[in-house]
């Protein structure tokens, strides 16, 4: 589906679809008589002891006397339960029942209130993050598979102030989808050199992009991601994009992502059950990318920065094996005991370089990095890591309000003692408990003292859990979040 959104005061000839919200207490859109001239809707909602709930539907044949085709009741609970997010799943509930219409009116102001433009814009983000789909591969497409034009108009009291606002939802929206469409690719297509091509292309967008190639990153003593490349044919990448929308003299924000296009482990491979998922090994990286976009698409004030670290880990005659050691680009030398636990290795020399060439304001890496936070925390929220409590209250504060949860996990001397090596500086495992903490504190020898967070999106990146936003396998997840972060505390 392509949704063409926009918004009016108005309209008294709806054709295709009819959308009509109804609450808890029986208050309904206002307005809506035009598509509901017989009170069709009341009657089938009895039929159906339909009492309001949240997003519980309800689907009729339009009456005679009606322009339009259709009559979908939506439910929208108690008003006082109403929050920001209950507009976007909104969205994407009304995109999700409406699959075979050319046009939907969505009636949004309600008897005895008004919808605020921001309500109206989330009603049309969920519309858009509902309607992606990933079918580039699939040579034949039945009707339902078939893209199409789906013209919604959305009738709210505030239609003026909400075309405005509508780009910066495009703006997150085209984020999310960027994002998506990155975990989603198979790796026989996306390989990190492709991967930095979508990276690059974001100058289009105003983002100044450079791409450091296998011989500069040799140069600058990245001996720790290399490491991790260097059993692939394909080589290596390190994209740098940077948006310069904020004063000149202002620390960058920056985002640091793991871009592993396929992980099968190295000389210590995965087992092949499930190996096949290991194509959105990239999810911090699709991530960071994905709120790049966003946020220079939506022009934002502020200074941002995104990093991410591109390899593919491969077992040929040249991968790095267990015991080996390597030197990162801090001179800090690192024992590999398992060439599974490649990401922290990506991402140190990465954190590094950031710190180092940018001196950022603060500085929060993403990574589907270990298995190990998935079995804490399931599939529902990311671990948070961090070195601030600032900081941590700014990330925990944008993924509730964007629904793309944390969960902070605890670092700390007694756990940083379980990555120390006979051998070398550190080694990059810890052991069998704790899998996740420890990979956070071997990070953490690589930040300094800048406000750091590294955010573990094993479980939410990838084989995501299904809602009325999404359906798709790769979620987005930590775009939105990303963006929220900038927004609320870093825009001037």
């Amino acid at each position: 589906m392509k949704p063409e959104i926009t918004f009016s005061r108005s309209t008294k000839q709806p054709s295709g679809i009819a959308v009509i919200l109804s609450g808890s207490d029986g208050k309904g859109s206002s307005g809506s008589e035009y598509a509901d001239p017989e009170d069709v809707a009341a009657r089938a909602a009895k039929i159906a002891a339909f009492s309001g709930k949240q997003l519980a539907t309800v689907d009729v044949i339009a009456p005679a006397g009606s322009s339009a085709d259709r009559i979908l009741i939506v439910g929208t609970g108690e008003a006082d339960a109403r929050d920001e997010q209950f507009w976007i799943r909104l969205g994407g509930r009304i995109c999700g029942a409406v699959k075979n219409a050319k046009r939907v009116t969505v009636w949004l102001d309600m008897q005895g209130s008004k919808s605020t433009p921001q309500e109206a814009v989330n009603v049309a983000l969920g519309i858009m993050m509902r309607a992606y789909r990933f079918d580039t591969y699939k040579s034949k497409k039945n009707d339902d598979d078939k893209p199409k034009n789906v013209k919604f108009t959305i009738i709210t009291s505030s239609a003026t102030s909400a075309k405005r606002l509508l780009p910066q939802a495009e703006a997150v929206a085209g984020g999310v989808a960027l994002a998506r469409d990155l975990v989603n690719e198979p790796a026989n297509i996306l390989g990190p050199v492709e991967f930095a091509a979508h990276a690059k292309a974001l100058a289009r967008l105003g983002v100044k992009v450079d791409v450091l190639t296998e011989r500069e990153m040799k140069k600058l003593g990245m001996g720790a991601l290399l490491g991790v490349a260097q059993g692939s044919a394909r080589p290596p990448r390190l994209a740098v994009m940077q948006w310069s929308g904020g004063r000149a003299k202002d620390k960058p924000v920056a985002f640091v992502g793991k871009g592993v296009v396929f992980d099968t482990g190295g000389i210590s491979m995965k087992p092949a059950g499930g190996m096949e998922d290991m194509k959105g090994d990239m999810g911090g990286a699709a991530a960071v990318i994905g709120a790049m976009h966003a946020i220079a698409a939506r022009k934002a004030k502020a200074n941002v920065v995104g990093i991410i670290g591109l390899v593919e880990n491969m077992p040929d005659g040249n991968a790095q094996r267990p015991g080996d050691i390597v030197t990162s680009m801090s001179g800090q030398t690192i024992e590999v005991l398992n060439t599974d636990a490649e990401g922290r290795l990506v991402l140190c020399d990465a954190l590094w370089f950031c710190n180092d060439r940018f001196k950022p304001q603060i500085m929060v890496n993403l990574a589907t990095l270990t298995g190990a936070i998935m079995v804490a925390l399931g599939k529902h929220h990311a671990g948070m890591f961090c070195n601030d409590d600032a900081l941590a209250e700014q990330i925990s504060s944008a993924g509730k309000a964007t629904a793309e949860s944390v969960w902070r996990m605890p670092i700390g001397p007694e756990y940083d003692k379980m990555i120390d090596s006979k051998n070398a500086d550190m080694k990059n495992i810890g052991g069998r408990f704790g899998g996740a903490i420890t990979a956070a504190q071997f990070l953490k020898r690589f930040v300094g003292e800048t406000p750091w967070a590294h955010l573990d999106i094993a479980g939410t990146a990838m084989g995501s859990v299904s809602s009325e936003i999404n359906k798709s396998w790769g979620s987005g997840y930590g775009v939105r979040l990303l963006d929220r972060l900038v927004a609320d505390n870093y825009e001037r």
